[in-house]
């Protein structure tokens, strides 16, 4: 019998972004329900990608002296050794940059130009770089972007249009029989909304004289094709050219994971292609909230954004998994804070799961050798215990089709104190203080590790390793992926005499004293905790580690030194940081003259403020040391690379 397929994409990410843990909440997202589907038996695709097209690319590249390729090519692998640290499960790993994808943008375009879906007019619009998307007059606000309230600029030229304008009032219409076609229920109003408005033709080319780095148009190659028209078909370009797509049985998508920011752009922009295309929308398009951080909005200026490694290093992967979806209900925005984080690790993980889970244990050890006993006696408090495993497994696949990652977990863990409860209830350690209780002591001690099973499937979708690891324990070696979930439909699946291996538990508690100490470090923005900030002139010259990542100090390297006219101390600089050049302006002159610089690799403040000297701008700093009269700049034993970072 053919499995049942599954399909489910994240977006693509641009790959001139750091990854951050926006970027980690969308995939790790995605990877849940990927998991959770193969588990319930399902053939599952899951996609995720780079997008590496486009203007500001090409200025990224331009800057770093490099070819597009080149940078991209360095580029996108963040993210992919992201994933890898985060156990993210996807199937395929798509770039724009692809033959196999540029092949199908082609076959498309090709498609809709013959059927006269495109056409080509002059045009004078609003043009905003950093969206690279064109604007009326009518959308813009106070003169500036819709979107990013950044300055446009006017620009005429001629190009070729998409006749999206003409698919307006049948998705309209499909928007509003189809309620799950784009959640949650506020973002698929605010697309409503936006549709109550004559809807405008899309610009889907840019002239090659002023881009040259993007797909060039199968029926003009002086043009290239929008960015956007390009990335967006990378969700049916993974599956082959047309025909291919229709017979893949991944296509339509059950779920594609967005950011609100992106809805537009999917649920209109890609819905008129598809339709356009002939082939059928994707079921769901869901578009999540952003993450704020102590209540800001993540941004590299005011220094709060929050790295994934860190964390990781910090807390552990299954830790960030299970906070980024417990912590907020999926679809609305959520605010990031180590104290948030560290309450989650000490009452749902340490007190509750790796309670429940060592107490178990601990008592299977302690009174059968560690042996899974046989079921002997029955009593009343275990049919609780069984009536809500089967309960909760039925309402967590219905959550599941909703994406409501937090209440799936609520409702694990509602079993989770279920069987807490349980263990005080039947007091074991009563139990085995006579021979008839020893009996009945089999039965509670078989249910508390077949309970630990069952949570143990249930959060693997979550917290891949620590299911492992609970599996270990109980002696269980058939991984979860084979056991799948069928094996929890039925109570009693775990087989007596099986050999339990207790280990470490599997989430210690974080004491008050090292909570603290996290806290104390944690600097956000600039601003330690409310209860520690110490007054001026109260400080004791030492800084937290959050203090010192806040400079970016990188490797650069100087290509061009040359001193300047009516200063004895300045050389000016043009440094490569890998990713772009910059001038910097180094006190440095009467140390070295410009021919001995050429060539260096040296430490760049890369994060500094930007200031001008002698009215040259100096866009970060160099680090040197000073006896007073001696100046030696920093450096390293070996050979290593521009835009590395320095730590």
């Amino acid at each position: 019998m053919k499995k049942k397929t599954f399909f489910i994409t994240t977006p693509i990410y641009y790959v001139n972004d750091v990854p951050h843990i926006g970027h980690a909440y969308t995939t790790i997202a995605a990877d849940v329900v990927a998991r959770y589907k193969r588990l319930a038996g399902y053939d599952v695709f899951f996609l995720t990608g780079t997008d590496e097209h486009g203007q500001k690319v090409q200025q990224a590249a331009e800057k770093s002296n490099r070819e597009p390729q080149t940078h991209v090519d360095e580029l996108h692998v963040r993210f992919k050794e992201l994933w890898v640290r985060f156990n993210i499960s996807n199937n395929d790993f798509i770039r724009t940059t692809e033959e196999r994808h540029q092949k199908v943008v082609r076959e498309i375009l090709q498609k809709l130009y013959d059927e006269g879906e495109i056409y080509q007019k002059n045009y004078e619009g609003w043009y905003c770089m950093p969206d690279e998307r064109f604007w009326t007059e009518k959308d813009l606000k106070d003169g500036n972007c819709p979107e990013c309230g950044r300055k446009v600029e006017k620009i005429h030229e001629s190009n070729y249009f998409f006749k999206m304008g003409q698919h307006r009032d049948w998705l309209v219409d499909h928007i509003n029989q189809n309620e799950n076609f784009i959640q949650p229920k506020s973002r698929r109003n605010e697309i409503l909304g936006f549709l109550k408005q004559p809807l405008d033709d899309l610009c889907i080319s840019r002239p090659k004289e002023r881009l040259p780095w993007g797909i060039p148009l199968p029926f003009d190659d002086q043009y290239v094709t929008y960015v956007w028209f390009d990335a967006l078909i990378n969700y049916i370009s993974v599956h082959g050219h047309l025909e291919q797509i229709k017979d893949s049985g991944y296509w339509p998508a059950a779920h594609q994971l967005i950011g609100k920011d992106i809805l537009t752009t999917h649920s209109v922009y890609w819905a008129t292609m598809l339709k356009a295309t002939g082939l059928p929308l994707p079921q769901n398009i869901f578009a999540h909230g952003w993450w704020t951080v102590n209540g800001q909005k993540m941004s590299k200026s005011v220094g709060n954004v929050v790295e994934p490694n860190h964390l990781i290093d910090q807390f552990g992967v299954d830790v960030i998994r299970y906070f980024l979806l417990r912590e907020v209900p999926f679809g609305q925005d959520g605010d990031f804070s180590h104290k948030a984080l560290i309450g989650r690790i000490n009452s749902d993980l340490a007190n509750n799961l790796g309670n429940l889970l060592n107490r178990t244990l601990n008592m299977l050890k302690k009174y059968f050798k560690g042996e899974l006993p046989s079921p002997d006696v029955s009593g009343d408090e275990d049919s609780p215990l069984v009536a809500k495993s089967a309960e909760v497994i039925q309402e967590v696949d219905r959550l599941y089709g909703e994406l409501a990652y937090s209440k799936i977990l609520a409702k694990i863990w509602e079993f989770l104190d279920t069987g807490n409860i349980y263990i005080n209830d039947t007091a074991p350690w009563n139990l085995a203080k006579t021979d008839d209780g020893k009996k009945r002591l089999a039965t509670v001690l078989y249910n508390s590790a077949e309970a630990c099973r069952v949570i143990a499937i249930l959060i693997a979708p979550f917290m891949p390793e620590t299911a492992a690891k609970m599996m270990e324990q109980l002696g269980i070696d058939t991984p979860v992926e084979q056991q799948g979930l069928d094996s929890i439909q039925k109570w009693g699946w775990i087989k007596s005499g099986t050999q339990t291996h207790q280990g470490p538990q599997i989430f210690p508690r974080i004491e008050d004293k090292v909570a603290e100490k996290i806290l104390e470090e944690v600097t956000i923005g600039g601003e330690a905790p409310a209860s520690k900030k110490k007054e001026d002139g109260d400080e004791d010259g030492l800084i937290t580690i959050d203090d010192f990542m806040k400079v970016d100090l990188r490797t650069a390297k100087i290509l061009e030194a040359e001193k300047i006219k009516k200063s004895k101390k300045l050389i000016k600089l043009k440094v490569d940081l890998g990713t772009e050049q910059r001038q910097v302006l180094a006190g440095i002159a009467e140390a070295y003259e410009p021919e001995q610089l050429v060539g260096r690799t040296v430490i760049l403040v890369a994060n500094l403020k930007p200031a001008k000297l002698m009215g040259l701008e100096s866009q970060g700093m160099i680090l040197a040391g000073s006896d007073g009269e001696t100046i030696i700049l920093g450096g390293f034993d070996g050979d290593l690379p521009p835009g590395v970072r320095v730590k």
